[in-house]
């Protein structure tokens, strides 16, 4: 399979993306809590299960992830994002 070859600006998008993407992913966790708020119940597995990937990708600590899924409550998710913003929460390594 041939490679695909990027022009330089193709590739400062890229490489400008992936230096912003903390902050994408905490832009995109924020819009899903609102999301959560207004959503069918049909819709809102499906908007958990991605806060669960986001939340995974962020490097917050398992055990948390875990309690804000179990919990499935709006609210919870919005304090960590709160905390995110905010530095409080650590994200493991």
């Amino acid at each position: 399979m041939a490679e695909r070859e990027y022009s330089r600006y193709q590739q400062k998008v890229i490489q400008r993306y992936y230096d912003n993407r903390e902050q994408i992913d905490e832009q995109r966790l924020a819009e899903l809590v609102t999301n959560l708020y207004l959503a069918p119940p049909a819709k809102q597995k499906k908007l958990w299960t991605t806060a669960e990937e986001l939340l995974t990708r962020m490097q917050v600590p398992q055990t948390r992830i875990d309690h804000i899924i179990q919990s499935g409550d709006p609210t919870v998710l919005a304090r960590v994002v709160e905390d995110l913003q905010k530095g409080i929460l650590r994200r493991s390594k």
